[in-house]
Formats: C-alpha cells, sequence, structure tokens
C-alpha cells in the first residue's frame, strides 16, 4: 500500500507522530528497523536481556534487540550485522551459527516499525555485555527446561515479559519438532 499524504503532527528526537487517511501512527526518526535475537547456548539455554522501561514503568524482559541503521555513519547497516552487534552489546555472548527466520510488524494499527527475528545458536559468552554507555541490561541464561517456571516469578514480580519472548519460545518449539521428524 502506498502513503497517501501523510501529515506530520509532531516529531521528536526518536519518533515522528503523523496522520494518514484517518489513522495516527508514530514513525521511527533514525534506524531502518529493529532486529531481535533468539539466541541459545550448546547447553539449550536462552539468552535475555532485563532492563527498565520508561514507557511501561517497569522492568521488561525481553530478546536481545535494538535498532539497525541508528548509528551515525552506519545508517545502512545491514540488518545481520545490528543483530550480531546488538546481541554482543546487550549480552556478551556471540555466536558463528547465525540467520534470519522473519520479518514482521510490532504494533501494525500504532507504529511503521518492523522487527526481523535472527536465530543466533551455539553462543558462547566473550565479554560482559550489559548494553551501550545509555543502557543497564542486566543479561540472563535460562534453561529452556525451566523457562516456564522462571518467566512466572519474574511475572509476579511485576516484571513484564515482552512478547517477543514468547514468540521466541514458538520458533524453538517448531525447531525441535521439526528436528523430530
Amino acid at each position: 500500500m502506498r502513503r497517501v499524504n501523510p501529515q506530520i503532527i509532531g516529531e521528536g528526537k526518536h519518533l515522528r507522530l503523523v496522520s494518514e487517511r484517518g489513522w495516527e501512527y508514530a514513525d521511527r526518526v533514525r534506524g531502518t528497523g529493529v532486529v531481535a535475537i533468539v539466541a541459545t547456548t550448546a547447553d539449550d539455554e536462552l539468552i535475555l536481556t532485563e532492563q527498565s522501561r520508561v514507557p511501561v514503568k517497569r522492568k521488561v524482559v525481553d530478546l536481545a534487540a535494538g535498532l539497525a541503521g541508528d548509528v551515525s555513519g552506519e545508517e545502512s547497516e545491514a540488518f545481520e550485522q545490528a543483530a550480531r552487534r546488538e546481541l554482543e552489546e546487550e549480552t556478551g555472548f556471540h555466536a558463528d551459527e547465525f540467520w534470519h527466520i522473519f520479518t514482521g510488524p510490532t504494533s501494525a494499527g500504532m507504529v511503521t516499525e518492523m522487527v526481523a527475528f535472527f536465530r543466533a545458536v551455539n553462543c558462547q559468552r566473550v565479554s560482559a555485555g550489559g548494553g551501550d554507555h545509555t543502557e543497564d541490561i542486566r543479561v540472563h541464561v535460562v534453561p529452556l527446561a525451566k523457562i516456564g517456571a522462571w518467566l512466572t516469578r519474574k511475572q509476579t514480580r511485576r516484571t513484564c515479559i515482552d512478547p517477543k519472548v514468547y514468540a521466541a519460545l514458538g520458533i524453538l518449539g517448531l525447531e525441535a519438532a521439526h528436528s523430530e521428524s
């Protein structure tokens, strides 16, 4: 679908609000999209992040994720390159095996943002992680056999679980079912 006379209602450092055909939606000012990484270790552990998020006023457990093309001078950064960068920057892990799974909208009725999911297997720790100088990220390496109980404990402590985590569990479940057939 093509754009028809979009009107900018407001713009900040990171987002702009647009009105078009009776819809109001948000658009990013910088970056070309979002990457999210479904990262596991050789010991069947899922690598997750946790950080405070101002809009929801709570801590959020999520996959390693971030923007592609948001660094000055790197506006044409490839999505896989951004995913590898975010995995190491946020979690301190590196993966030799890395591939794109799918790309889809984050909230199609509200934002133009698309997220590209990548799979990283046999991840190995190469640094402390924790994010860049603007972030305070805690890294969790959770055995897949205990992930359900772990997520439930987090939720009972008022920590939000980003839906991308549940998408990752679905992806991992499909992988397991496929490998058994």
